[in-house]
């Protein structure tokens, strides 16, 4: 036998070989065969232990115990007419307003409060829900990471915006790799097993449809919030993770549907069900309000500049302008020690290589020991001052600022920078409480109303008529009828 049979790579090879031609089998929903080398058991083995992660990443809504009961008996009903209804699932609704939904190897599958928000009725949800368990039932996930590992990839998933810089092991992937999107053929097998579970359910199979409709107008709207008219979707929403194509979802719905009597959508069930529900920031993220951003559970405050846009993570906070420039707020333990060596050892670890920082002084803030200094760092928007900020609060407790203004930019914003940080203050108790979070409120349509009349209800800075409409699925003034139940935010 030839030298190179004998060799390491070569027997690595066959056993590979060995191993993928065991590693195809039929699946019972889709009748197509699953090239995977990750085994059902190994699905529920890291299902488990990647749960507990996504639980503790966002949080479970739990305020209204009905609405999360109201949830896990569509999801079990969809569940009951699956091809693996014999086998444990678990649903859970998230403290996020994101409108997302997505689903873990082995049964765990997860919808945001901001996607309920966005439905309209039962059936959407339940088109939603039957998508995410076709994902599973179909083996996705299992065979994104065969693909991933055979690729040399493995299973490296970068977290939430700035959180997860390390790669992460198969089983503690953690929550936002299973955000990411699918394959388009993916997302579309799992439209069809979606509308496959809502008719034998007894659902309006059409829903699934209308729901793309909506979530298609809510990403059109997305986009007039920020900068500029063309920037991406939010790659956290549904609708950006999940390529479809709608023509593809009402043809499914249609074959669906023959022979399907009275199916039920459940419009007004659903509004009643969510009336109260928390809409946007809750108390344990903290609110952007305008240029504010507070939190009455840390008990803190400040104000990003004129031109900056806030958003709002379960880590961080980051405020951004349409130049470059960005402003991160975070918070971490804090050990003892100065403020200044603190900072000092805060670049070091941000930079993974000893710095010193330019102009590293103590300074007060509102009555807070803190420390301050900058350094310029080559970034991908080109050359950056980048001032840090940390600021003692309480015992144990540390705030942390980041600025970054291109260098064109350090000197114009130098002041409106110092503005912010001289704005981060503590909450009174007083001021704490009466930080409300906006809520759903189902109110009901009288003889005479007008979407202004709504509109005019709803607490946003702008674009409250646009808003009212997107999220009650109106597309005209004829569309609200008397007697019907709408959507509107308020606190």
């Amino acid at each position: 036998m030839l030298n190179w049979l004998r060799s390491l790579p070569f027997l690595v090879l066959i056993g590979l070989m060995a191993a993928l031609l065991g590693a195809c089998s039929t699946n019972p929903a889709t009748g197509q065969s699953d090239f995977t080398i990750v085994s059902a058991a190994e699905e529920r083995q890291i299902g488990a232990e990647a749960h507990p992660q996504v639980v503790e990443q966002f949080g479970v809504y739990e305020e209204f115990p009905d609405l999360n009961a109201y949830v896990a008996i569509i999801s079990s009903r969809l569940h009951s007419v699956s091809e693996m209804s014999n086998q444990p699932f678990t649903f859970s609704l998230l403290d996020s307003d994101m409108v997302n939904a997505f689903a873990i190897p082995g049964g765990y599958v997860y919808v945001t409060r901001g996607l309920m928000a966005l439905a309209n009725s039962e059936a959407e949800l339940a088109g939603v829900i039957g998508h995410e368990i076709g994902h599973v039932i179909a083996r996705h996930g299992a065979q994104r990471m065969t693909q991933q590992t055979l690729a040399g990839l493995g299973v490296a998933v970068v977290g939430i915006a700035l959180q997860d810089r390390n790669l992460m092991n198969l089983a503690g992937a953690g929550a936002m790799a299973w955000i990411t999107g699918y394959s388009r053929s993916q997302e579309l097998a799992s439209d069809e097993l979606g509308v496959r579970y809502l008719t034998r359910a007894g659902y309006d199979p059409f829903s699934m449809a209308s729901f793309l409709e909506q979530l298609e107008r809510q990403s059109q709207l997305a986009r007039q919030f920020a900068f500029q008219d063309n920037e991406p979707d939010p790659a956290n929403s549904w609708f950006a993770t999940h390529p479809r194509t709608q023509d593809r979802v009402v043809a499914a719905a249609e074959i669906a549907s023959i022979g399907l009597v009275d199916p039920f959508v459940g419009r007004n069930t659903y509004l009643r069900q969510i009336d109260g529900m928390v809409f946007g920031d809750s108390p344990a993220q903290g609110f952007i309000r305008g240029r504010v951003f507070s939190h009455p559970e840390l008990r803190l405050t400040f104000e990003v500049p004129d031109g900056f846009r806030m958003v709002n993570a379960p880590t961080h906070v980051t405020a951004f302008n349409r130049d470059g420039a960005a402003i991160i707020f975070d918070g971490g333990a804090y050990s003892g020690g100065s403020m200044v060596n603190y900072t000092q050892t805060w670049i070091t670890e941000l930079a993974g290589r000893q710095m010193a920082l330019n102009d590293l002084e103590s300074i007060t803030i509102n009555g807070m020991e803190a420390a301050t200094g900058w350094v310029r760092l080559p970034l991908q928007q080109g050359d950056s001052e980048v001032r840090l900020l940390a600021i003692r609060y309480g015992s144990d407790t540390v705030y942390r600022f980041v600025f970054i203004a291109p260098v064109g930019q350090a000197s114009t914003l130098a002041t409106p920078f110092r503005r912010t940080t001289y704005s981060f203050r503590q909450l009174s108790g007083s001021e704490a409480q009466a930080l409300k979070p906006l809520r759903i409120r189902i109110v009901q349509v009288r003889a005479g109303d007008t979407i202004t009349t709504f509109a005019n209800q709803m607490q946003f800075e702008n674009l409250q008529r646009e808003r009212f409409m997107v999220l009650n699925g109106l597309t005209s003034e004829a569309d609200l009828q008397a007697g019907m139940l709408v959507k509107v935010v308020r606190e």
